[in-house]
């Protein structure tokens, strides 16, 4: 059977449409890359409520804040780089201190980006959001995933930031009951010999290990962990205790990011081996987004190999 493959940006755009044609309250705001974050979908639908800000992402974000203080739902887009690197102290104070109602959804995020090379390849977002007080952060596993995010938190009051990839990811196998909740976590396999607990585009490739690892004779559970903050501490734990070992992977630096989250998570309450699979603390470099991901190790072999080595730790 055929992988289908879509990006998250996609999803994205698609589901803002749906949002507009059932809510007037949503306006989106881009800063002149909507082609590239999909907002153009709804800039066509309804050019009235789209505002193009131009190459200025401080006010991108100050203008949001403005528009949720006079009643709207406004989403602002623009690559993760400019939205969680050049705004951030606009998002700090002018949207999460106040707690206003804005939807940050960036796009090119992780080294997924490809040929852009190291400036535009954000690898810092999940932790400079995550510090921010109130500030809520998700990544999607798939396109599925992202739409019914946008729908989630285009019902949620208060600030959030969602990272999208560039690069199209295959579309999960998953029950048509499943429906993504912010704070919980998504149980994708059950094992008792190690968890790994993965998020974004990472997910697939977490699959695939655990496949890989059960020829190997070690059961391997699964969780996508698209809610970062706030992120499912009971299912964490709950894995912690059944399998004794964890290993996290993310397309994002090891510091600050979802491996941080966890441990943070487990040194607190149940302590056992925490190991990560993610950017090591490098910047990347320019290539197809399969050659950087081959490169950088953040492969489904590389996280059976890192799987056998946390088995070994708990022993």
């Amino acid at each position: 059977m055929s992988v289908v493959k879509k990006a998250t940006r996609d999803g994205y755009g698609e589901a803002l449409v749906e949002l507009g044609k059932g809510r007037q309250d949503i306006v989106v705001l881009d800063a002149d890359l909507s082609e590239s974050t999909r907002t153009s979908k709804f800039a066509h639908e309804f050019p009235a409520r789209f505002i193009n800000v131009g190459v200025a992402e401080q006010n991108l974000v100050g203008i949001a804040a403005g528009l949720s203080l006079s009643g709207l739902t406004p989403f602002a887009s623009s690559f993760a780089m400019f939205l969680s690197g050049r705004a951030w102290e606009i998002v700090r104070n002018s949207v999460a201190y106040p707690e206003l109602n804005v939807k940050l959804v960036s796009s090119h995020g992780g080294i997924t980006v490809g040929e852009d090379g190291a400036s535009h390849q954000c690898i810092e977002d999940f932790a400079v959001m995550r510090a921010i007080p109130g500030m809520r952060v998700i990544v999607p596993s798939d396109f599925t995933e992202i739409k019914q995010i946008i729908h989630c938190i285009a019902a949620f009051k208060g600030p959030v930031y969602v990272r999208c990839s560039r690069a199209s990811v295959p579309v999960l196998v998953r029950p048509d009951s499943y429906q993504f909740t912010l704070g919980k976590g998504e149980l994708r396999r059950t094992g008792k010999d190690v968890t790994i607990i993965a998020c974004g585009p990472l997910v697939c490739e977490a699959d695939a290990a655990a496949e890989k690892l059960s020829a190997d004779g070690i059961d391997a559970a699964v969780i996508n962990m698209a809610s970062l903050k706030p992120i499912d501490s009971e299912m964490i734990l709950e894995h912690a205790k059944k399998t004794g070992a964890i290993v996290t992977a993310e397309e994002h630096n090891i510091i600050g990011g979802l491996g941080s989250a966890v441990a943070e998570v487990v040194s607190e309450s149940f302590p056992v081996p925490v190991l990560r699979i993610g950017m090591r603390d490098v910047f990347g470099q320019s290539g197809t987004s399969d050659e950087l991901m081959d490169f950088y190790k953040l492969r489904s072999g590389d996280i059976v190999d890192m799987c056998k080595k946390a088995v070994l730790l708990k022993r």
